[in-house]
Order: C-alpha cells, then structure tokens, then sequence
C-alpha cells in the first residue's frame, strides 16, 4: 500500500467546487418557477441539491482521505450490493416508478438510484481485476469473459428498469478501461458489431427509443411528440447569444422545456449566461479531465491508474452524452451533466468518485 506523499491536486479541487457553484446557481434558475408552481417553495430543488452537495463534499473529502487501496479490500462487498439493491429495485412496490423507469430506491423522503451506485462499484470492480490479470486481458477467456461478463449482467438489470442513459454509461466506462489495460483491437471489433446488433434490439423492442431516433435526425417531423425536447432546447440555446439573455431570465422554463434542472440544465445556463457562460463550464470540465488524466498517468501502481481511468473516463462519457444531447448532437437520453445537474444520488456519488480521484493524487510519482 503507497504511503500518502502530497497534498492533493489544487487545480481538480477548484474546478470541480466551480462547477459545483455554478450547478447550485443553476439548479435554482432553472427549477424557480417549477418549484413554486408545483410546491409552492420557490427553493424547493435547491435546498434537496444543497443537502446532497453537502452530503457529497463531506464524503469526498472522507474519500480524500482515506486510502483508496481501502477500497480494493472491499471490492467483492461493493458490487454484491450493488447487483442486491438493482434487484431489489425491479421488485414491483418496492422501486419507484418515475418516467416510466422503475429506478429509485424510497429511503424516508428522499430517494437513492441504484444503477448509479453501480457505475462506481463496476469501476472499483474492472480496477482490481485488471491490475491482477493485466496479463490476461489479451485473451478472451481470462480477460474478456470475466470482465465484460459481469459488465453485461449488471447492464441487462438496469435495462431491465429500464435505463438505457446510465446502462451506456456504465458500459462505455468499461470498455474503456478494458481497452486502455491492453486488450486486442480485433476483439473490440467483434465486440463492437455485436453491441452494433444489442443496440438496433433494443431500440426495436421499444417504439419510443425509435421515436427519439428519428426524432434526432428530424426532430421537426414530430415537433409537439418525439422531437419536443431537442426543439425547446435549441429554442434555449438560440437566444442566448454571446453574453445571454441575463441570469435568472431564462424563458423555456417557464414550461416549455421539460425538466430544465436536470438533463437540459446545460440549455438553461446558455440561455442566461450565453456563449460565455457555457464555455467557463467546458473550461472547468476539461481542466477536470486534465488532471485526472495527469493523475491516471502517474499514479504509483496500476490500481491506481485504472481506477482514475474509470472515473475520470465516466465523467467525460456524460459531459459528451449530455452536452451532445442538449446541442442536438446525440438522442435523447437520461445523463445528468456531472455537478451540474439536480439529482441526488448522481451528485453525491460523483463527488465520492472525485475524492478517489484525490485520494490518488496524494499518491502520485
């Protein structure tokens, strides 16, 4: 076990407290009029993402500061729980039903999401194995079975939801971290067509993920259906120029806009802070992704290098997924934008997983 050598990386802590602030702020802009339509509190989201912010800063400071080897001792324990609370969800009267997806766990008056729990345990999981069986991961039996194996079961439990947003997500991160601990192109290529395959199934055997298909290439073909939300968010994005339209001044929240504090935050924020406001955001998220590269680089062991890799490889799969969704790059699916959106469970794990990240760089060569 590396002994703690340094005081952890500056520049990862500022970036990822300015996106933190900047997701407050917003959350509140974006969820104002909602909050006092259906609650009649105004701050009703932003004092839930105020808890949870807190939540998350004591446990990434926690994280900082406990060694992340601790957490290679209790791998085996992490994913059983995690697989035990994705079934425990699909039990009918136990999982909350919201949008059609049965995804959240009740505890008192909030709610947990399983399969983002999941996301973090599959990285820990793929870390420890890998830098056992670097080896091996050439080979299809002791490299590909094993890791993608479980990869794909805990995949089918959150399709089973069903979750395609965070399924993705999950399984990106890890094919990530597969390919970046050595395995053979020519599997990733046989890989790919069956994923190629999985996928147009799975969009066949659900009308709706059709519809946002099409709704993608042409989301004007059904405008007040299917292509909807890409229109309204454009529609956000448009107006709000260079400087924008003014913070708090946002017109597509004012219903016309589903669920702006959450996967469509990003639209908001361009729409009041503009072209300036949204690329202080990029900024901050690629000054994020530099360091935990740099911290992946130069961990002292190859746990921690996988590790990193997984977690600073899963932030930058949901900055792409959602900033490409809202841009109208991508279909429309349910990524939160890291730090940035309302939610819970995604805010407070990823804060867990950035304290990891810290963690390793108190370690670093």
């Amino acid at each position: 076990m590396p002994k703690t050598k340094s005081a952890p990386d500056i520049l990862l802590i500022t970036a990822t407290m300015s996106l933190l602030v900047v997701g407050l702020i917003m959350v509140y802009s974006a969820s104002a009029v909602m909050a006092h339509y259906n609650f009649d509190d105004s701050f009703f989201f932003l004092k839930r993402q105020l808890f949870f912010a807190s939540l998350g800063v004591v446990a990434m400071l926690f994280m900082m500061n406990v060694d992340y080897w601790t957490w290679r001792r209790m791998t085996k324990v992490i994913i059983i729980v995690c697989f035990v609370l994705l079934l425990i969800v699909l039990i009918p009267g136990v999982g909350l039903v919201r949008g059609g997806a049965r995804s959240w766990l009740g505890v008192g008056a909030f709610s947990i999401q399983p399969s983002e729990f999941m996301k973090i345990a599959m990285i820990f999981f793929l870390a420890k194995y890998l830098s056992e069986k670097h080896k091996y991961v050439t080979t299809i039996k002791y490299g590909l079975v094993p890791t993608l194996g479980l990869v794909l079961v805990a995949f089918a439990l959150i399709m089973l939801q069903p979750d395609l947003g965070t399924g993705a997500v999950m399984l990106f991160t890890s094919v990530v971290m597969i390919f970046i601990a050595g395995a053979q192109i020519k599997h990733f290529m046989f890989l790919g067509v069956m994923g190629l395959l999985g996928f147009v199934g799975l969009i066949v055997s659900a009308p709706y993920r059709l519809q946002r298909i099409v709704s993608f290439l042409d989301p004007w073909q059904d405008p007040l259906g299917a292509g909807f939300q890409i229109i309204q968010s454009l529609y956000a994005i448009g107006p709000g120029g260079f400087l924008g339209l003014g913070l708090g001044d946002s017109r597509q929240k004012y219903f016309y806009l589903p669920e702006p504090q959450t996967d469509f935050i990003f639209a908001i924020l361009s729409e009041e802070l503009g072209f300036i406001g949204g690329s202080f955001v990029l900024l901050c998220f690629a000054v994020l992704l530099w360091r935990g590269l740099r911290i992946a680089l130069y961990a002292p062991d190859l746990y921690g290098t996988f590790l990193a890799t997984g977690i600073i490889g899963m932030i930058a799969i949901q900055v792409m997924i959602n900033i490409g969704v809202v841009i109208g790059l991508m279909p429309v699916t349910g990524i939160t934008l890291p730090l940035l959106s309302y939610g819970g469970s995604s805010l407070t794990l990823m804060l867990t997983s950035i304290g990891v990240l810290l963690n390793i760089s108190r370690h670093m060569r």
